[in-house]
């Protein structure tokens, strides 16, 4: 570089200068002031405001002679250099060589003196970096950063690091990028994404290995570190070959997925692709049995099976094409590959359960979905299933009911008609302390009703008064479960005596744990047995146990079976048992009760009572039936006495209803004393009823 650097001065030398008349002052002031930056820029400024077409020259020559009297003056080389680089900017560097390097020089001379200077060492590298001279432009970056301090290199890198990646390229990149990394550690990732796009592959799962094990790594570009993890895994099963040899390729996989539990069905399916990828298909095929054989999701599942089918499917049909071209008669190996494919797919639903039973093995429902995998002939595979699954589940963390497993297999033995041993399984069920007494009930019940279907019906008998005895477990266990009556009350019912079966209804009754239906049916039970004062004190017995609307119906019941049973002959008692239902009812319900104590006042009583019930319902029920209430006395009233008795009932109607409705009872009262010829009378009910219109809606 010396030697190039005297040349362009000798030759910058050797212009001549031209003194004109315009310079003399300048020159005279130069020749006394030799080293004044203020002369020079004076003279330089008005040189470069003449427009002749030695100008050029002329102005790139006092630079010249400026920046040799004052070789450190940034000023007059930040303005010779930028005046020169602007000349050249749009000139192609093929066509110009000579005229890029000559400013090549002049940068290197300015450096010189001021290396610095950031701006100079930018400007340089910028117009230099635009060259292709891939050797000098990284020199000179290298000693940019030797020249400045520590605090001015981020202004070197921002313009380091891009040449590097967009037009050096390469190794050079790469080396440039790990300088790089030593002082700011952090962008690590933009190594890795610059090995990957020059796929150095060795390079870039090394840097990853790393980046995964340092604890202080913390992505720049918001990456999780599954994702680094998937990326790893990803490199490594795409080019097993470029492995380093320091790493282990298994022990890397196996790790991943055991750190990440949810990216477990792909780092699997990656280790497996490792091992095709070498030609090590039974390892691979391994891989793939014990990938499925540790995950716990659906999910995962999914993604190795059909991974392991397409590799079991391609391995067979590579075989079948090789067998095809070298045309061989022998297909033992096709049979046996088409049998283990066939076997995989057969395995699949039971794979399935493994999945979500590994996940959850208390899971009733699963266990009975697996039971019933297995063809209905399989009497000893399905049972092996029942003895597992019932070792396995513990009843408090069971989820789903596990009183339906304890069915099904009870029903499988019975239908091989081994009843010792489904006896036996019911009576270790209902030994199990279940989440709830419905599934305790729902195993009695079950075990009672396979006892009714063999014909053991005093068997079936006895086992639900045991069910209903005092309670057998802990006293968590709530055994005053109402599921476990309504079967054993039928049975009585239909092979007990009259007393036992009262005796079952009354401790239901006693327990307080009967239903309406329950209660419903007992009172039926003893009409149909003629005991007529007992079903109605179990009628009476329900409205005090039951609340209103249940109450409501009961009495319901009641009032029309004891109607029914004595008619006319207890007209007292009965009035007392409709005073009683009607007292504490609420308006909503009483309107069906006094219409049937007024049919029955009616049938009989008297006339005049079933009017006052009738009037008295009309106080009593809710507003929203108070008119329908009206009418039905209105009716019955014109029944029993003629139409001119309902005058007053309509005229306390029209009193106490709304308006809206008041209208239509005035027309009715109106409709009324026309028939009976009483036009005026209607006269003034229309006028009156007027005034509860409102004519703008009421036309």
């Amino acid at each position: 570089m010396p030697t190039q650097l005297s040349k362009d001065l000798e030759a910058l030398s050797l212009k001549t200068f031209h003194i004109r008349e315009t310079d003399l002052a300048h020159e005279e002031e130069l020749q006394r002031h030799p080293y004044s930056l203020r002369h020079w820029l004076n003279y330089l400024e008005d040189t470069i405001e003449e427009k002749d077409a030695e100008a050029e020259d002329r102005i790139n020559t006092l630079y010249e002679r400026a920046v040799k009297a004052l070789p450190s003056s940034y000023k007059l080389w930040k303005a010779y250099l930028d005046r020169r680089r602007s000349s050249l900017q749009h000139l192609p560097y093929l066509l110009n060589q000579d005229a890029h390097q000559s400013l090549n020089h002049a940068y290197e001379r300015a450096l010189l003196t001021l290396h610095k200077a950031p701006r100079l060492w930018t400007d340089y590298l910028s117009f230099l970096s635009l060259q292709p001279r891939i050797t000098q432009v990284r020199q000179a970056f290298d000693r940019a950063l030797r020249a400045l301090p520590l605090t001015q290199h981020p202004r070197i890198w921002d313009l380091y690091l891009p040449w590097a990646k967009d037009r050096a390229g390469g190794l050079t990149a790469i080396h440039v990028q790990r300088r790089y990394l030593r002082l700011h550690p952090h962008t690590a990732e933009d190594l890795v994404d610059l090995l990957l796009q020059e796929h150095r592959w060795s390079d870039v799962i090394t840097e990853l290995h790393r980046l995964i094990h340092d604890p202080t790594f913390r992505s720049a570009q918001g990456r999780a570190p599954h994702q680094l993890w998937i990326l790893l895994c990803q490199l490594i099963s795409e080019h097993p070959n470029r492995l380093p040899p320091h790493l282990n390729a298994e022990v890397i996989l196996r790790s991943g997925a055991s750190a990440f539990p949810d990216q477990a069905g792909r780092l699997w399916c990656a280790l497996a692709q490792y091992w095709v990828r070498l030609g090590f298909l039974d390892r691979a095929r391994d891989t793939y049995e014990e990938g499925i054989s540790h995950v716990t999701t659906v999910r995962d599942f999914t993604l190795i099976f059909d991974a392991y089918a397409a590799f079991e499917e391609s391995i067979l049909s590579s075989y079948m094409e090789h067998l095809q071209d070298n045309q061989s008669d022998e297909d033992v190996g096709v049979d046996w590959r088409m049998a283990r494919f066939s076997r995989l797919l057969d395995r699949r639903p039971f794979l399935v359960s493994d999945v979500r039973l590994r996940k959850n093995p208390h899971d009733a429902t699963e266990w009975l979905s697996r039971v019933n995998l297995h063809p209905e002939d399989a009497h000893s595979a399905r049972e092996a299933e029942f003895t597992n699954a019932i070792q396995t589940i513990q009843p408090k963390k069971a989820s789903g009911p596990l009183s339906d497993l304890y069915v099904a297999w009870m029903r499988h033995l019975e239908h091989l008609d081994r009843l010792d041993e489904a006896r036996d399984v019911m009576r270790s069920a209902v030994n199990v302390s279940y989440r709830s007494v419905k599934e305790l009930a729902d195993v009695w019940c079950e075990w009672a009703e396979m006892e009714v279907r063999q014909g053991q019906v005093p068997n079936a008998i006895a086992l639900l008064a045991e069910a209903t005895s005092a309670p057998r477990q802990a006293p968590s266990i709530d055994y005053k479960d109402d599921r476990l009556p309504p079967p054993q009350t039928p049975l009585q019912e239909s092979n007990g005596t009259v007393e036992s079966t009262k005796a079952i209804y009354e401790r239901i009754l006693h327990l307080r744990i009967a239903t309406p239906q329950i209660l419903i049916n007992y009172a039926q039970f003893l009409q149909d047995a003629s005991y007529y004062e007992d079903s109605f004190r179990v009628y009476e017995k329900g409205v005090d146990l039951f609340p209103y609307p249940v109450a409501f119906e009961i009495w319901n019941i009641y009032l029309s079976k004891f109607i029914h049973r004595y008619a006319g002959n207890k007209i007292d008692r009965a009035r007392d048992l409709f005073e009683q239902a009607l007292t504490k009812c609420p308006a909503k319900y009483v309107k069906s009760l006094y219409r049937l104590y007024g049919k029955m006042e009616e049938d009989h009583g008297l006339g005049r009572h079933a009017l006052r019930i009738y009037d008295r319902a009309t106080r009593a029920v809710d507003p929203d039936d108070r008119l329908e209430m009206y009418k039905y006395y209105i009716a019955k009233a014109a029944t029993a006495f003629g139409l001119a008795s309902t005058r007053e009932i309509h005229e306390d109607a029209i009193s106490r209803l709304p308006d809206a409705q008041a209208k239509d009872m005035s027309l009715s009262y109106a409709d009324l004393e026309i028939r009976l010829g009483e036009i005026d009378r209607a006269r003034a009910i229309y006028a009156h009823a007027s005034q509860l219109c409102d004519p703008r809606t009421v036309p």
